[in-house]
Formats: structure tokens, sequence, C-alpha cells
């Protein structure tokens, strides 16, 4: 199998992520605004585990709920400002999916999440990337997210980000609200601390 480094501020176009994105998936790929390439490394055990433990509990929310769709870390969004993202756990609501083409909702599909959360991985941390995930929650507060949660297992902080509001910071928080955003929505963070 052969190596392949990629430079700082490597840049590709959208075609050119698409294609690469397409080829079987070795790695998680994301594009930022400016056609950087980032490639990010698969997590380990406890991330994935408590990133699964995320995802469950917004999946049984939107099933009962009804008024969404729920989205893992594997989806990858073209926000407004060009950038393809893929947050680890994301939602829309139910007449903005709709609205999608068949042809777009089978692609990455063209908006911004109306909520997403963004889990702290170990590596993050090692790697001094948690600058790096400040900046990109703001950049989908920038794309229409309208309600998003930085989680920090290790240091058991919680970074809330909300649409034309300063960044609220909650340590060790029991549980999260989904506000009205996700009215009734309630994470429970037992299982992620």
């Amino acid at each position: 199998m052969e190596t392949i480094s990629i430079p700082k501020n490597f840049k590709v176009t959208p075609e050119q992520f698409y294609e690469l994105a397409s080829v079987e998936q070795l790695a998680k790929m994301e594009l930022t605004k400016d056609g950087e390439l980032i490639i990010m490394s698969p997590t380990g055990g406890e991330a994935g585990r408590k990133n699964r433990r995320l995802i469950q509990q917004i999946g049984v929310w939107t099933d009962q709920n009804g008024t969404g769709e729920a989205f893992d870390s594997s989806t990858v969004f073209i926000l407004p400002n060009g950038a393809r993202r893929s947050p680890d756990v994301s939602w829309i609501k139910l007449e903005r999916w709709d609205a999608l083409t068949i042809k777009e909702k089978e692609g990455f599909p063209p908006l911004a999440p109306d909520f997403v959360i963004e889990l702290v991985s170990p590596s993050d941390m090692k790697n001094k990337r948690y600058s790096d995930l400040q900046l990109k929650m703001e950049e989908y507060l920038e794309n229409g997210v309208k309600l998003g949660w930085l989680i920090s297992p290790s240091t058991k902080i919680v970074e809330i980000y909300r649409l034309s509001y300063e960044v609220e910071i909650l340590n060790e928080p029991k549980t999260l609200s989904g506000e009205d955003i996700l009215p009734g929505f309630i994470l429970d963070l037992s299982e992620i601390w």
C-alpha cells in the first residue's frame, strides 16, 4: 500500500473533492471554503463509542418526534460558503430536508444543518486541534446552523454555540437541552463523561 503525504494547505476543487470522496473511503475528509483538503484520522474505540451514544440519543428522539432527520459523522454537507463539512452528529428540520431533490439527498446535501454536535477526541486534544474545532463551530453558525454543541469528554466541558449569541461554556453538565431548535430533546451526558 502506498502512503500519501498531503502538504498543509493543499487545495482541491469541489469536483476533485467529490471524486476523492467517491473512491473507497479510507479516511474521513472535509474541504474548507478556501479549498483546503482536510484528512482526519479515524477515531479510536472510546471516541467511536461515545459518538455512537450521541447519535443513538438524537436518533431515538428524532424517530419519536418526527419533525426532522438526524445524520451521523459520515454525512458531508455542502455549506453555503462552499465548504464540505461532516459534523459528528447533525439534524435538519423535515421541511428543509424534504425541499431537497432526490439527487441532492443522495449526494452531499447542499445546506447547513439546523443543529450539530462535534465531539472532541483524544487525538484532537493531543494534536492541538481544539481551536480548529472552535473555528469550525463558528463556521457552522456563519452558514446557518442555529445550535451547536462542542463536547469535550476529557475536560467535561461543553461549548454551546447559538446564532447571534456569545458562546456559553458549561463545566460538567449532566444534560443539555435542545432548546427551541430540538424542542423536548434532552441529551444525557452520563455515558459521555
